[in-house]
């Protein structure tokens, strides 16, 4: 979620009243600003886009729920010690949280473990362990509409009771400290992005989210006037007209077998009616084609936390393979791969089948991404219920990302257009009439300059190198992985520096690359490559030969408050996945709308900037998905490509010889042997025509008033990327809700009776 102070002034419209306040206080708003801490829950593109998610939901005003776990400690604190990531525990609640309120009123109980009893009235889930749930409420304010909605999030706490009940009759201290054990399951987030970690503590998290909450969604549907009742028993019938569950990604998939289960077992329908209600309340967004990121949970671990769980899942994989039995008789083949349970030396279920099976809809987030989610990753699912797959591109809210962290080109843009494109960002076609007014273009120009020089004193002040801010900043800040590819930045950044050794006469484009991002603890490689990064931003840096015509950066703890930084005064923008790769991308989107123009591959949203603005004003680049295929039939051969390109040559061996590892020379073994025999992203295959780009790049660079040109075409295209047109589409073709531009009247004047009645639903 980021910072939530100076979000809420601006939804509020209360930001220039503040600011003005509390200078007359002696104070200065943005030192008070950098005072909170960033709520950090979750990881990468995924929690950031759930974040986005809400400012529109509210903005639109529909009636809308986030659900997730208040971790006590949130994403790691990255420091960089001698070119190292180093992880700090990130104690984000440690002055406590201002923005939540405990309501301890509605903490609900959580099963885990125990035992399933058979007899004629049904299945019981019995001899269980409880946690207790604790919910915390934040506010969600929508933009300047007075509508607020709600942030859930659950804290674990263990019962008063918990060890004391059972034989644990002596030990009454150890009891009591014990509790931690329930308490645990709120601790910390795992910083895992787009990597599956099956361990036990992760599975009860998951359970934890997903069992409060449709407690919660239950109790809400029961005191509605919708969950009427005939004779003591609820009707649940309606229940899909009134709630809609979107799940993001598999995450929360045990929601579907728990829904059934409260249906089945406590609520007491029969299974066909359950399921039908379950099918029609659930839609999944698929958010990653990587197979290492697919959830695959051990049966015997989730046989031993969620017993009854299991049974279900199992009773729900029958049903589903006599389908496909009927329609493909004798097709043993096609029934193992669209079974939820995976045969093989540990038998796992498969979440995202389950998800695909028990949702109405199924959507990815990228037109491209779509499509091979049809067509390659499910398609035996697709070619079933072609009906269920559909796209909804990301998009990003333009409150946080231009107006909170842009107010000079938010303003700049207001002057040409009016201020309505906050809620309608399509009104940004409008800016095409002026791509050739000049003083429009210098304007532009200006307010990017005033971020740099902005951002190169913070850099300055931060890492003790002096920036020059005429400098072409060239950014690619993201999770690193190695499908993002920031490895073959390193081997351009190499390149350019072996080139202004070579002639240092020649004219060279100056740049400030900065490169940013968080590493998952246990992924070594992620690791080598912040480490490599480092070591030849240390050489880079400190070579007379070089001066200010090159500098390196890596930008320490990559997160929303820094990014809000960065942003703003990036000239390029680094998207350069392997095709096919990155379902989508929103940080591509975030630096196009604040006037950077991107260098990219193919590959996730990218494809449709390049539509929106015409790819002629992207600097696209490399293998299209087909490319990628199609060496992948041949066979991909690292080798070719190291031997047909001196200057890849080059790069590699002073990798490989220690040039920037003196003390050890043998430092980047590791990378320089994936890069060479298992190199999965097929860095080499992209890197010539990289290079080649990134001249274009430069060559464009020289010319300020045709690279400003390009800049405002590109501004005038971004409205496609608002979060608010990505939740209007998930609301008419997914949840069935209408959203609404009605500004609700402020509490202080008397509301129109008309006006309480709401037509939506509740998507949840």
């Amino acid at each position: 979620m980021g910072r939530t102070l100076q979000n809420t002034m601006i939804n509020l419209g209360l930001q220039n009243a503040c600011d003005e306040a509390v200078y007359q206080l002696g104070l200065d708003m943005e030192e008070l600003e950098e005072i909170e801490e960033d709520a950090g829950l979750g990881n990468g593109g995924l929690g950031r886009l759930a974040a986005c998610f809400l400012d529109s939901m509210a903005t639109l005003g529909l009636a809308a729920y986030g659900y997730g776990i208040r971790y006590e400690y949130g994403i790691f604190n990255q420091k960089i010690r001698d070119g190292w990531q180093v992880e700090e525990a990130d104690d984000w609640l440690r002055h406590g949280n201002p923005w939540e309120k405990a309501r301890p009123e509605y903490m609900l109980p959580v099963h885990f473990y125990g035992r399933v009893e058979h007899s004629a009235s049904g299945a019981k889930w019995i001899d269980t362990q409880v946690v207790l749930a604790l919910p915390y409420d934040t506010p969600v304010p929508g933009y300047m509409n007075n509508t607020v909605n709600t942030m859930r999030l659950w804290s674990a706490r263990a019962p008063n009771d918990f060890n004391l009940r059972d034989f644990n009759v002596g030990d009454y201290i150890q009891a009591v400290l014990d509790r931690n054990l329930a308490e645990n399951i709120s601790r910390v987030l795992y910083p895992n992005d787009n990597f599956f970690e099956g361990k036990e503590l992760r599975l009860k998290q998951e359970y934890f989210v997903v069992a409060a909450t449709l407690q919660d969604i239950i109790r809400r549907f029961k005191a509605s006037k919708f969950g009427s009742t005939d004779s003591v028993r609820t009707v649940f019938d309606s229940f899909p007209d009134q709630v809609a569950i979107q799940l993001n990604d598999t995450h929360p998939a045990m929601a579907i077998p728990e829904l059934m289960r409260i249906f089945v077992d406590i609520e007491k329908l029969p299974w066909d009616k359950a399921w039908d209600i379950t099918k029609r309340t659930f839609a999944y967004t698929n958010h990653t084609v990587l197979p290492e990121a697919l959830e695959r949970w051990p049966v015997d671990l989730v046989e031993k936390l969620l017993p009854r769980h299991l049974q279900i899942i199992y009773e729900i994989n029958q049903r589903h393979l006599d389908h496909i039995a009927s329609l493909f008789p004798n097709d043993v083949e096609r029934l193992r791969r669209m079974s939820l349970i995976e045969e093989g030396s540990t038998k796992r279920i498969n979440m995202a089948h389950l998800c695909i099976v028990g949702s109405h809809a199924v959507n990815g987030v990228a037109k491209i991404h779509s499509e091979i989610v049809k067509t390659q990753v499910f398609e035996d699912f697709a070619e079933l219920e072609p009906e269920k797959f559909q796209n909804k591109t990301n998009g990003i809210t333009p409150r946080r990302w231009l107006l909170l962290c842009n107010p000079g080109l938010a303003e700049l843009i207001a002057e040409k257009i009016g201020e309505d494109y906050v809620r309608d960002l399509s009104q940004l076609t409008k800016l095409h009439k002026f791509v050739d007014d000049d003083l429009f273009i210098r304007e532009v120009a200006k307010v990017k300059q005033e971020n740099k020089v902005k951002f190169a004193l913070y850099l300055e002040k931060e890492y003790k190198v002096k920036i020059n801010p005429s400098s072409m900043f060239d950014v690619h800040v993201k999770r690193i992985h190695e499908y993002k590819r920031q490895l073959m930045n390193c081997l351009h950044i190499i390149t350019m520096y072996n080139r202004i050794r070579r002639d240092p006469a020649k004219l060279f484009v100056p740049r400030t690359v900065i490169i940013g991002g968080k590493a998952a603890p246990g992924y070594h490689m992620a690791k080598m490559i912040i480490k490599l990064i480092n070591a030849v931003a240390q050489v880079v840096n400190n070579d007379p030969m070089v001066g200010n015509k090159l500098k390196v950066i890596f930008l320490e703890n990559y997160r929303v408050s820094l990014a809000e930084k960065v942003i703003p005064a990036t000239d390029l923008s680094e998207q350069i996945s392997t095709a096919g790769t990155e379902a989508s991308g929103t940080g591509n989107m975030k630096f196009m709308l604040n006037g950077a123009l991107t260098i990219g591959t193919m590959d996730g949203a990218n494809v449709e900037m390049a539509e929106e603005a015409g790819e002629e004003n992207l600097f696209i680049f490399g293998m299209r998905v087909e490319d990628v295929t199609e060496l992948d039939k041949q066979g991909y051969n690292a080798q070719l490509y190291y031997d047909r390109l001196p200057e890849l040559k080059q790069a590699v061996d002073q990798i490989k010889s220690g040039f920037f590892s003196p003390k050890d020379p043998n430092l980047f073994n590791d990378v320089v042997n994936m890069l060479f025999h298992h190199d999965r992203f097929k860095v080499f295959a992209d890197y010539e025509d990289y290079v080649k780009c990134q001249e274009k790049v430069s060559e464009l660079y020289l010319n300020s008033k045709a690279w400003t040109k390009m800049v405002i075409r590109n501004i005038a295209a971004a409205g496609k990327f608002s979060s608010d047109r990505t939740i209007k589409e998930y609301a008419r073709d997914i949840w069935h809700v209408e959203p609404s531009d009605l500004k609700i009247p402020p509490p202080n004047e008397p509301r129109d009776a008309g006006q309480d009645k709401t037509p939506n639903g509740t998507a949840a």
